[in-house]
């Protein structure tokens, strides 16, 4: 166990304490372009790693009653199918091959510079979801599975997409819901998502499970200090920072 994974881990989990955003957009790229993993090896670790951390937040939402079990559910049809097929296509080709890890990295890419635009827009679409006319339920139900399926398909292909881009796309089908149970929705379907997905790439042999042991050491006291200091901090200037590292690591990996 490096103490360079060890103090990444506490970095990454301060910042998704500070910031609420996903580490799966912050770590899958740190290992990738800082430690020169596999970028395979990075996603499935990275999959595990985002759907042990996140279990504590579901069990607090939960507790205050900030999870809408049925959306979840919806969610859940689209994606958990999306990420078994995903999981089928990427057992069929070689992770390793320089054509198949180029169109990961882009992929990968897309979806950091994607989340970048979802960190931003988040607060001014929360703002303004409210006043919006609601669609019909049916309507609503089947956009919801196909979130969930996209989601799947993303997140199981680059370990990016269930935090800051669910919860964007929430708050666009859902306008009348408070952010606490958009956010607490989003976690809630994301561990069983992260954890079948991680559990397809550790079946692929995409997963180092050193490394994610080092990661969760770091990681819990951070995401305990970052929640922690929070509330004494101007989060509108960190999600400021953290869009534009997004937006500059995406580029580079779609170079």
């Amino acid at each position: 166990m490096g103490i360079e994974y060890i103090f990444s881990g506490f970095v990454v989990g301060l910042l998704v304490g500070l910031t609420g955003v996903g580490g799966g957009s912050l770590m899958t790229p740190l290992l990738v372009l800082i430690f020169k993993f596999p970028t395979a090896i990075a996603i499935g670790t990275d999959l595990l790693y985002a759907s042990i951390t996140k279990s504590a937040g579901v069990i607090s939402h939960s507790r205050l009653g900030n999870i809408e079990w049925k959306i979840v559910k919806n969610l859940m049809l689209g994606s958990i199918p999306a990420s078994f097929l995903m999981t089928y296509y990427l057992k069929g080709i070689d992770l390793y091959a320089y054509e198949n890890v180029k169109i990961i990295n882009f992929s990968l890419g897309i979806a950091l510079v994607l989340t970048s635009f979802a960190v931003i827009l988040q607060p001014l679409i929360s703002k303004k979801s409210v006043t919006q006319q609601s669609r019909s339920s049916r309507k609503t139900t089947i956009l919801t599975i196909l979130l969930g399926l996209s989601l799947g398909v993303l997140v199981t292909l680059t370990s990016v997409g269930a935090g800051a881009m669910g919860v964007t796309a929430l708050l666009l089908l859902y306008p009348k819901m408070s952010i606490k149970k958009i956010v607490g929705t989003d976690i809630a379907h994301a561990v069983p998502l992260t954890l079948f997905a991680g559990l397809g790439h550790l079946n692929l042999g995409t997963v180092n499970v050193y490394l994610l042991l080092s990661l969760l050491i770091g990681s819990i006291p951070g995401i305990w200090l970052g929640s922690n200091l929070s509330s004494k901090i101007d989060e509108k200037w960190l999600r400021y920072i953290l869009a534009i590292v997004l937006l500059i690591v995406g580029i580079q990996l779609i170079k």
